[in-house]
């Protein structure tokens, strides 16, 4: 199915040196931020008290916000957990107070607002456990890179590798800085987004590098780039059809989703932009500019299918 299909290549080659500097500006920018401002980590990473309270009828999630932001807990994080009934509460640690004397004053403060509400469970997540979740979903991080990169390389060839990597660090390193920069929250769900992000980019980079590596093996055109602008403007339809059908799935996860799932939508929403700019903009002119050719993707004629041409 494609929506368009445009009679000329479209010139994406034209622009390869301005998205690079681009990209390589973003990339700096967010390590800055991360160097700088960091990340706002989550109770499950940093450690704190998860409480789970019930409501007799649904409970009303913004006003328990507000209630419980007017008492000095504004940084509590309030989610329905099951059912409208079931609230999830999850307070940072806070020095000078023990898990128990925050779960009291947090209950004590729910019920002067409803009566009828029960606390069904309090847990603590302490530091330790966060630290070792934090460094756990670092290293899958590192380990699902690793692994992109050997499927890339022996599937194309180490150039395309590269690019494929520059273009998925390329969202990586954005989706974070934009995290960092304004301090949203970064928990296991968002954890779980940037790990999402990391294969649809390579997903969608590798049906553009799969266009070009038959391009090489079949068109006659000796200009690289415009080889490269062939097969992703052959490609394009499809681009913008997935991406778009899969934006408009997460938008309705960010806008309808509720508080759980919001930060898990807000990072594959900006995920999905950049990770569709880097498969078309970033990635093709990194393998350019390591050297390319049609040599490496034609294979040459044996001796003996020489002989067997000849008349």
């Amino acid at each position: 199915m494609e929506i368009f299909k445009p009679t000329r290549d479209i010139p994406f080659m034209r622009f390869a040196r301005s998205t690079i500097f681009l990209s390589i500006f973003f990339i700096l920018a967010s390590i800055v931020l991360l160097a700088t401002k960091g990340l706002n980590l989550g109770v499950d990473f940093t450690g704190g008290t998860v409480m789970e309270v019930g409501y007799p009828v649904a409970a009303d999630l913004p006003a328990i916000r507000d209630h419980l932001g007017k008492n000095g807990f504004g940084d509590a994080q309030v989610q329905s957990f099951g059912t409208s009934t079931d609230v999830l509460i999850r307070l940072p640690v806070k020095e000078g107070s023990t898990s128990a004397q925050l779960s009291e004053k947090v209950f004590g403060l729910l019920k002067q607002a409803d009566a009828k509400v029960e606390l069904r469970r309090v847990e603590f997540v302490g530091p330790q456990v966060g630290k070792e979740l934090f460094d756990d979903g670092a290293l899958a991080l590192i380990v699902v890179s690793i692994g992109i990169s050997l499927y890339l390389a022996v599937r194309f060839e180490w150039r395309f590798a590269a690019g494929a990597i520059f273009a998925t660090a390329h969202d990586i390193f954005i989706v974070l800085g934009v995290f960092s920069l304004f301090q949203w929250e970064f928990s296991l769900t968002v954890l779980a987004a940037v790990l999402a992000i990391l294969g649809y980019s390579v997903n969608d980079t590798v049906v553009v590098f799969d266009r070009i590596r038959e391009n090489f093996r079949t068109t006659r055109m000796t200009n690289i780039a415009a080889i490269m602008d062939n097969a992703k403007t052959a490609t394009l339809s499809r681009t913008i059809l997935t991406s778009g059908m899969t934006q408009l799935m997460v938008l309705a996860m960010l806008l309808f989703g509720g508080e759980t799932l919001h930060g898990f939508a807000l990072a594959l929403t900006i995920g999905i932009v950049v990770g569709t700019y880097s498969s078309v903009l970033v990635a093709s002119p990194v393998v350019l500019w390591l050297g390319i050719t049609r040599e490496q993707f034609i294979k040459p004629i044996k001796k003996d299918d020489e002989a067997e041409m000849m008349p």
